[in-house]
């Protein structure tokens, strides 16, 4: 068909090409494979091991929860790619656009769970991030403790790829966008689901349990999309203005009682 000299039905497009995880154009790896060079952590629990970043915490000396601070900058918008495996129980997870502060006064006075959480989307039911004694924050690593977004990530892929907001602070507001939503965010209202990317059970048959999986965060504006082993898992709108971050740190978290977690292959590239 064709109108004003514009013809329409005939032209056959091709699909978009397929991101490659391992293209690192325009990318910076801001882990050097051997050694803690450019980030901060508490040095007992942080170390280099087989080329990955490593922390364990376990139950005759639980780490609780406790980041490891990528000195190197504050990026705004950007693409994050790196490799992460948890082996355990409990959770961990990629900060960005973070402020480093140490807890406010209810630190410590949460047992059993990551404390308070953002009203769920409609239909859907309230609740924690698990219920290791262990993710309870130990005093002896305050000092890098971290506020902001969260690309969260747990042992069993039932909340990896979810946005988590939090870091100890009255107003927090936990999950947000959990596996398969699409959520908006907007000043005084609970998160607003627009839309379902995928079931929980679809997004988990491409997820490793106990083995590397690849995440990749993008970051743009105020839309911010976690995708996991080329799957999109969440993708978050954030309207607020009163509590959104424009800009941040970037950090690894380890979170529980009994676990290891590894990160390796990180590269960023700011946008």
């Amino acid at each position: 068909m064709c109108f004003v000299g514009f013809c329409f039905g005939q032209i056959q497009q091709a699909p978009p090409a397929v991101i490659n995880f391992d293209d690192h154009t325009g990318f910076v790896q801001i882990f050097d494979g051997a050694t803690l060079t450019n980030w901060d952590g508490a040095k007992d629990v942080w170390r280099v091991e087989d080329g990955a970043i490593v922390a364990e915490s376990r139950p005759e000396k639980p780490v609780g929860t406790t980041f490891l601070i990528w000195l190197g900058g504050e990026p705004s918008d950007f693409e994050l790619k790196l490799e992460i495996k948890l082996e355990g129980n409990g959770n961990s997870g990629i900060q960005y656009r973070s402020r480093n502060a140490e807890p406010s006064s209810n630190f410590g006075q949460r047992q059993g769970g990551r404390g308070a959480q953002g009203a769920p989307p409609p239909g859907q039911a309230r609740s924690g991030r698990g219920g290791e004694a262990g993710s309870i924050p130990n005093s002896m690593y305050q000092k890098w403790n971290l506020q902001g977004y969260q690309a969260d990530y747990d042992a069993t892929g039932n909340m990896a790829g979810q946005l988590f907001e939090g870091g100890r602070f009255p107003g927090e507001r936990g999950i947000t966008t959990r596996p398969g939503q699409f959520v908006l965010l907007r000043e005084g209202q609970p998160p607003q689901l627009l839309g379902t990317i995928a079931t929980l059970d679809e997004l988990k048959e491409a997820f490793k349990v106990n083995d590397w999986n690849q995440y990749h965060i993008v970051v743009r504006g105020n839309t911010l999309a976690h995708i996991l082993n080329g799957r999109l898992v969440s993708v978050t709108v954030d309207d607020d203005p009163t509590k959104r971050a424009m800009k941040g740190l970037v950090g690894l978290q380890i979170e529980g009682g009994n676990l290891k977690v590894s990160f390796r292959n990180i590269w960023l590239k700011n946008l």
